[in-house]
């Protein structure tokens, strides 16, 4: 199995490439001249962010010996575009997160989709053949976090009605019953 390893990475972040509406995201690490681009789903940067700052909740609650920050720290705030050059190692799958407390880190898994599509019901998932694995401290992963949420925040605005994207030319709502609205 191939892993791509950051144990600490000098940064890692969530980013992406593209106008909004035709954006391609990715998660990215960094260290030294070592760079490594996963693409990942809207979507699954959100649940990510959303798992990672509960994560880091649930390690505050239990009165752990980590020194878990309630925000993200200022001097963490990493707005800067994607490291180049951004050649995608594979498509994001299946990911895991865990709470590492001997060395007190986050510990992110990101696995590839299976290139033979999703298993039905009565096999197995096939093993994969690559992993990207980052560990990172609570402070870094509340960074990340904070990042996430921008980026995500960055696409194109909500209809205010129905809550689809808005594109530059407007967009037909369903709840005007197909009127075409702009973003006001």
């Amino acid at each position: 199995m191939q892993v791509h390893l950051y144990d600490p990475p000098e940064r890692f972040v969530a980013g992406t490439v593209g106008e909004p509406g035709q954006r391609t995201f990715f998660l990215q690490a960094r260290a030294g001249v070592r760079i490594t681009s996963v693409a990942i789903e809207k979507q699954q940067v959100s649940a990510l962010a959303e798992r990672v700052d509960d994560l880091l909740d649930q390690v505050m609650k239990a009165g752990s010996e980590a020194v878990v920050p309630a925000m993200a720290p200022l001097d963490l705030d990493d707005s800067g575009p994607l490291d180049q050059p951004i050649e995608e190692e594979f498509r994001a799958g299946t990911m895991t997160l865990s709470w590492d407390p001997h060395d007190q880190r986050v510990v992110i898994e990101v696995f590839p989709i299976p290139v033979t599509g999703i298993p039905g019901p009565d096999e197995d998932e096939p093993e994969p053949d690559e992993v990207f694995l980052v560990r990172i401290s609570p402070r870094d992963a509340r960074a990340f976090v904070k990042r996430c949420v921008q980026v995500v925040r960055a696409g194109r605005p909500g209809c205010p009605f129905c809550g689809e994207a808005i594109d530059p030319n407007g967009h037909l709502c369903v709840r005007a019953n197909g009127f075409r609205r702009r973003d006001p």
